[in-house]
């Protein structure tokens, strides 16, 4: 993978951001990470290369002759008829001991919840992520311009704090991010689903991520990405992502029981339909539905965003329940490095469908194209724009949820469609 800083300054630093960002993607949900905490390695990369400058969002500064940082960034506007608002929960699962750092006590869960809301309503604009957790992100990617935490912090989102609910119940969708990823990075898809009338609850999974911040400032460290860095062999990595995807599910079901049970932690939570859960991931996130829907019948659909299914989907399948993976092309397409996607498929019992997306990459199906362009980095090697990306994503997964938690017709999950000539569809 080569990646290019549009209107940056190259050598010694870029390298390493080209270095960060190639590991990171070799980490995150293709068949064989080669270090799942995204440290660079210098076989991971190919070289890096400045783009245009008339292809940069960003203006150059002519006093100093050094391109100018983008003054503000922003998440696509949903498209959805409803307003959106968005909550944070911090639970603690006092039955279960954290799997990563047992000193630590019980296992906790920081959530945000995205829900439709009353036009007008509410507050300031949800905050993005917090400055601590962009900084750490971005240095595990090797991007230590010291401007980038505080934009990429400030990002702005669409959905107001302390909006009143919109009336109506409406189908819970849960997501969960990548391995080493903030859940801030779904904030887009968690937007876009809530202003189509889904409440969307992400989970943090504490010591999974480069940083969680906890409400008193404490800011927990990916312990998981050592334990995984610690293992000898690929054997050993595998072992624990399955691990990894595995407490994600209890995490989840756990989530449920306080979102939907007698006595729910969220004070909307009577805007929740029980009846239609739905579940998304990206990366080991993706990988955590199929694991959540194994665990928990309570879950009635599930999407794959381009993660390997470190813990398999079961052999007796997931009781007919639909399920879609959504991936790059050609890197999750059939017989192609990720076998664990063929044999996935094989298993799943009820609806399904198998997408890959032409000049995509890994993380397409998050923030982070919106993001990075705005910031001035590309990726040669997933050439497909943020716009593109943004479209796709959405498109697909809303439709799916659309289809297997409404009943609607959802005709663009038939075949392929002139609207999305990047999107292929898999008939193994």
């Amino acid at each position: 993978m080569t990646i290019s800083l549009l209107n940056r300054r190259t050598g010694a630093a870029a390298t390493a951001t080209a270095l960060a960002l190639a590991s990171l993607a070799a980490l995150a949900g293709t068949a064989t990470p080669a270090s799942a905490s995204g440290r660079a390695t210098a076989a991971s990369a190919t070289a890096l290369a400045p783009a245009s400058a008339a292809a940069s969002p960003a203006a150059d500064n002519p006093a100093s002759g050094e391109p100018a940082a983008p003054s503000a960034l922003s998440l696509p506007r949903p498209t959805g008829p409803y307003a959106t608002g968005r909550d944070t929960l911090f639970l603690t699962d006092h039955e279960r001991t954290d799997p990563w750092v047992p000193a630590a006590g019980a296992r906790r869960l920081l959530v945000s919840l995205h829900y439709p809301a009353r036009p007008g309503s509410g507050g300031d604009p949800a905050p993005y992520m917090p400055e601590a957790e962009a900084r750490l992100m971005l240095a595990q990617r090797g991007l230590d311009d010291p401007e980038w935490p505080g934009l990429v912090a400030a990002t702005r989102t669409y959905s107001r704090t302390d909006a009143r609910p919109a009336p109506g119940r409406f189908p819970l969708v849960l997501l969960s991010p990548g391995f080493g990823t903030p859940r801030a990075t779904l904030t887009g898809l968690a937007e876009e689903l809530a202003s189509r009338g889904y409440v969307v609850a992400t989970a943090d999974h504490p010591y999974e991520s480069t940083g969680t911040e906890l409400p008193d400032g404490r800011v927990l460290p990916c312990a998981a990405c050592d334990e995984v860095d610690a293992q000898p062999d690929d054997a050993g990595r595998r072992t624990v992502l399955a691990a990894v995807s595995a407490g994600r599910a209890a995490d989840f079901s756990f989530l449920l029981d306080r979102l939907t049970g007698p006595r729910p932690a969220w004070r909307h939570a009577r805007t929740i339909d029980a009846r239609r859960v739905g579940m998304a991931g990206h990366s080991i996130g993706g990988n955590a539905a199929a694991s959540t829907m194994a665990a928990d019948q309570r879950v009635d659909a599930g999407v794959n965003m381009d993660g390997t299914f470190f813990d398999p989907v079961t052999a007796r399948g997931l009781d007919r329940r639909p399920f879609l993976m959504l991936g790059t092309d050609p890197g999750h397409a059939p017989g192609a490095g990720d076998t664990s996607w063929d044999e996935g498929w094989a298993r799943l019992d009820g609806f399904k469908r198998w997408l890959t997306v032409r000049e995509s990459g890994h993380f397409t199906f998050t923030d982070t194209p919106a993001i990075g362009e705005q910031l001035g980095i590309v990726d040669p090697d997933a050439p497909l724009s943020a716009a593109r990306s943004t479209t796709i994503t959405r498109a697909y997964v809303t439709a799916f949820f659309d289809r297997s938690l409404r009943g609607r017709p959802a005709r663009m999950l038939d075949g392929p469609t002139p609207a999305h000539p990047e999107v292929l569809f898999q008939r193994p």
